[in-house]
């Protein structure tokens, strides 16, 4: 960036074109409060705004790179830091701009009480969002980089921004959550504490099996299953005597973060199912018996006829 703007500079001054540039473009084509504004003043004051943005994105990438690495930041706080980094660099780079144009600074407070007036008559959610962007950035409860409940699955937090956050599912979809909704609503986030998180797993068998060897088999599929986080022993539980079956259910661990429930759960089922074949027990589906009376059955021979 420094570069090309100043060999655009050098090459201009050496071909004489620099003053005559200079001259065509301070003819003042707008007054904002008492100021006069020329193409030339606005070139300098983005030219400014644009090196301190272009600082603060070099900042957070070293950041980023070499130094949050080696302090063991996590992603969440790291973004914490880069956002207030952004910020502050970009203030003062509009401060400076503003300095250079020479700006009636009575002008833009007197226009930021106008944008004050109308957050307050019509932009209620959009400065809710913008208050609750703060808070979630800034309060560590939902970081970048955190897997939280989204409609009925979970996603990765992707970005964080000051209205709205950004979350993107394990099936690519990508939503974007208010930031006053992730304040005010009850937000399940699994990578606060920890990503590990307990399945139940319903199997039911039917009633001339043998629960203990039902245990058995569970327990051995489940530790045989590299999906499970095996440093949480699994646990059988029998759940009722039903109907048709005797129900059991087989409590997982997993890494919410690394594995879908669903993937977990259907791996477990394919398991499961050719171990009871194997062992010959029997998976039952609901049955009904149905007797049929003949008229008059259970009646006297008198009656009868």
């Amino acid at each position: 960036y420094a570069a090309a703007v100043g060999t655009a500079a050098l090459l201009l001054n050496m071909l004489g074109l620099l003053d005559p540039i200079e001259r065509v473009l301070s003819f003042p084509v707008v007054k904002v409060g008492q100021t006069s504004l020329s193409f030339w003043i606005i070139i300098k004051a983005l030219l400014i705004l644009l090196f301190f943005i272009f600082m603060s994105r070099m900042l957070q990438a070293y950041l980023d790179y070499r130094i949050y690495p080696v302090l063991g930041v996590d992603t969440g706080p790291g973004y914490a830091i880069n956002t207030i980094i952004r910020l502050a660099f970009f203030a003062v780079g509009l401060r400076i701009a503003l300095n250079t144009v020479g700006g009636d600074l009575g002008f833009f407070l007197g226009f930021a009480g106008a944008i004050g007036v109308g957050i307050g008559l019509g932009l209620q959610s959009m400065a809710a969002n913008l208050i609750s962007g703060f808070i979630i950035i800034f309060g560590g409860k939902v970081r970048k980089g955190d897997w939280i409940q989204v409609d009925k699955g979970i996603g990765v937090v992707t970005d964080i921004h000051l209205v709205s956050t950004r979350v993107r599912t394990r099936g690519n979809l990508e939503y974007l959550i208010p930031n006053s909704t992730l304040v005010s609503n009850t937000i399940v986030n699994y990578s606060l504490s920890s990503p590990l998180v307990w399945i139940s797993l319903p199997v039911g068998v039917a009633y001339h099996s043998d629960p203990q060897e039902v245990k058995r088999i569970l327990l051995e599929v489940a530790a045989r299953e590299p999906m499970v986080y095996q440093g949480e022993k699994p646990s059988v539980i029998f759940g009722e005597l039903a109907e048709s079956s005797l129900n059991f259910d087989l409590a997982v661990c997993i890494d919410v973060r690394a594995y879908a429930e669903r993937a977990v759960k259907s791996s477990l089922y394919f398991a499961v199912f050719e171990a009871f074949k194997k062992a010959g027990i029997e998976i039952p589906f609901p049955q009904r018996e149905v007797h049929v009376r003949t008229p008059g059955a259970g009646l006297p021979e008198d009656a009868q006829a």
